[in-house]
């Protein structure tokens, strides 16, 4: 990173921020005494062996780039997120015909991908490179994680087809307009401690099914090794029915949650194999490595995936 590339990052998050304090004041007198202020850590970088990393003011990592190929998914947690590809393709046209079929008149015919937590943009990069013509929105709640990911990790602007929201999670997955609205949804909200998912209730996961269209796949990063784990687990369970897979545990303890809306799905592991291999050839995701990881991983899963 050279330091006039830094200096100006730095100089626009700063922008950002005051912006946002600004208009936080501006509207302040608006706001219900029982809303309660976002504070945000200082959002900072740092490099090691050609990779930019993500951090809010701590050693922990909120996300990565490789500097040399922008927008390759460089975490293997982070792949993992892309799971959802395993059970939809956004090129399949029986997806928009089920939506035509539908009685929901603010049903979005269009694919659609989103991300709650935006960090490095490395999700919404990819889904936007990888499908053009699919729908992608990005919400995050702080301003200069925005900034960041264009200024730092290369997040192409806002077009027709990608929606970058600053706001809340909860408030965008929960609003009544995205109800059925959502193919592919991926959640990775952490704070500066990186130990717990920011939301990880019975209601924000409510949300998340109701957003989801049917058949509609969600992923989730938990984080194995903290109290949080066994809440999240539980919660998701409950709301999807227990149509829940998981990946074994990567990097620092993170485990990718795999939950699933729709009808009940009957797949042959060599069919899943032959879809798995094909996205990696296509898309250079490793996705070949992680049917035998959900096979062994997941209970009742031995001789077919039954979910």
């Amino acid at each position: 990173m050279n330091q006039a590339q830094q200096a100006l990052g730095l100089i626009l998050i700063q922008e950002a921020m005051m912006a946002h304090q600004k208009d936080s004041n501006h509207n302040k007198k608006k706001k219900l005494k029982s809303d309660p202020k976002p504070e945000f850590a200082p959002v900072t970088f740092s490099e090691e062996k050609g990779v930019r990393f993500l951090h809010f003011g701590t050693w922990w990592v909120q996300g990565a780039m490789r500097i040399d190929d922008p927008d390759f998914i460089e975490l293997e947690y982070a792949q993992q997120m892309m799971a959802g590809l395993l059970f939809l393709d956004p090129h399949d046209k029986r997806l928009k015909q089920n939506n035509k079929k539908s009685n929901k008149k603010n049903t979005d015919q269009s694919f659609h991908m989103v991300q709650l937590g935006l960090g490095t943009g490395a999700l919404t990069k990819f889904a936007h490179k990888a499908f053009p013509k699919a729908k992608v929105t990005a919400v995050d709640l702080n301003p200069a994680v925005i900034v960041a990911a264009r200024v730092m990790f290369h997040l192409p602007p806002p077009n027709k087809n990608l929606e970058i929201i600053q706001g809340d999670a909860l408030k965008y997955i929960t609003q009544k307009k995205n109800n059925d609205s959502i193919d592919l949804l991926q959640v990775d909200l952490y704070d500066a401690t990186a130990r717990g998912p920011a939301l990880s209730s019975k209601e924000f996961y409510q949300g998340c099914y109701g957003a989801l269209k049917s058949p509609g796949v969600m992923t989730v990063n938990l984080f194995g090794n903290h109290k949080s784990f066994k809440t999240n687990i539980k919660n998701i369970c409950d709301v999807f029915n227990n149509r829940v897979l998981v990946f074994q545990q990567v990097h620092d303890c993170n485990v990718v949650v795999i939950a699933l809306k729709g009808p009940h799905l009957e797949v042959e592991w060599k069919d899943v194999k032959s879809r798995a291999e094909y996205l990696e050839k296509t898309y250079n995701l490793p996705t070949k490595a992680w049917v035998p990881g959900l096979r062994s991983e997941n209970a009742r899963q031995e001789f077919r995936l039954s979910i």
